[in-house]
């Protein structure tokens, strides 16, 4: 379906709202005025006109080439990213609901921040000088992880002289090369698949890979061996802390390989990162964060399958860098950051929480 002019002026108008209200994402759903989300919040365009049937296939259609469409026509749904006019750039979600089209647009800012301008602890720049490991960053959808790998990928790209390959469904940020090669390849468009990609690196002479997603077996098995092999790998999982990402890995596996992999694990393991995005006091976003160093206690923990004792090393390891979630939002709130009553909603347990507030 042909998208017209006035979807195209209209589709321009609504992105730039997004960039001039300081929104993240964009909703366009049937029945709905368009909605844009500020600071968490989903909040609608009552000076937009309602969306028709039409209105949301037109506006979806201005944005799809004729292979698009046809992707979206077979899968029911299609994941891109969409540059305006060179300004701003969107990752782009066009699925079906109630047989009707819906979209979600989430902003990708045109410059990469720093570890220090998004507020990330420095003991991540420490974590980013290992040649060899696993780091994987996690949270729920939306809370800011693409944007912390494309600050630390975008680290290395300045600070060393390596080759960087990332493996992206699809590519969001773009990098400037600076010291660093970076090849980015988008799952679908340029390799079939991350498994294909991650295999593929090791004939490419690459030294740092980001893995934008682990979504299957196969995927996470291969990044764990590149991990063993001499490589740098950065990788995210949709996983809420520490503990259930390294449960959620080994659980992938069937049982007869699990112990396998909980070996392989306890030796490649760098860092788990685990953030979310906690509405500030006075507006904005900020980050909180927990992070898990892999040192000798946890190795033994990941070997022996005691994955429950980690949070234990997290409470007792603050010296050596580690921060528990409940630890970095009660520091947010004395530090006058965020409200207690954002920090409890936040919060893996209130009665700690309450007790790190004392």
């Amino acid at each position: 379906m042909p998208s017209t002019i006035q979807a195209e002026q209209q589709l321009k108008r609504l992105m730039e709202t997004v960039v001039q209200q300081g929104a993240s994402d964009l909703h366009l759903s049937v029945a709905r005025c368009p909605t844009i989300r500020v600071d968490g919040d989903l909040i609608p365009l009552t000076n937009e006109a309602v969306l028709t049937k039409k209105d949301v296939q037109e506006l979806c259609y201005a944005m799809l080439n004729q292979e698009q469409q046809d992707i979206l026509a077979k899968g029911l749904q299609i994941d891109f990213t969409y540059e305006l006019e060179d300004k701003m750039r969107f990752r782009v979600n066009i699925f079906y609901e109630t047989g009707n089209l819906a979209a979600a647009l989430r902003l990708i800012p045109s410059k990469i921040r720093t570890i220090e301008e998004l507020g990330l602890p420095a003991v991540l720049h420490q974590t980013l000088k290992n040649t060899q490991g696993l780091i994987l960053l996690v949270g729920p959808t939306g809370s800011g992880k693409s944007t912390t790998l494309a600050a630390m990928v975008d680290e290395v790209n300045h600070t060393r002289t390596e080759h960087i390959i990332t493996i992206e469904d699809p590519i969001e940020y773009v990098y400037q090369q600076d010291r660093c090669i970076i090849n980015q390849r988008e799952v679908y468009r340029d390799v079939p698949s991350f498994a294909d990609g991650l295999k593929g690196s090791f004939r490419e002479d690459v030294d740092v890979l980001m893995v934008g997603e682990m979504r299957d077996l196969e995927t996470i098995a291969t990044t764990v061996t590149a991990a063993e092999t001499g490589h740098l790998i950065l990788a995210t999982l949709h996983t809420n802390d520490s503990a259930q990402t390294i449960d959620r890995i080994i659980d992938i596996f069937p049982a007869s390989q699990q112990q396998q992999i909980r070996s392989q694990l306890a030796n490649v393991l760098l860092a788990v990162v685990s953030q979310r995005l906690i509405p500030r006091i006075g507006g904005g976003r900020i980050p909180a964060v927990e992070i898990l160093l892999n040192n000798d206690a946890v190795s033994n923990l990941i070997r022996e399958g005691q994955i429950h004792q980690i949070v234990n090393v997290l409470d007792t390891s603050l010296e050596e860098g580690m921060v528990s979630m409940n630890r970095s939002l009660a520091e947010l709130v004395k530090e006058e950051q965020i409200s207690i009553e954002r920090a409890e909603a936040y919060a893996s347990d209130k009665q700690t929480l309450q007790i790190l507030l004392r």
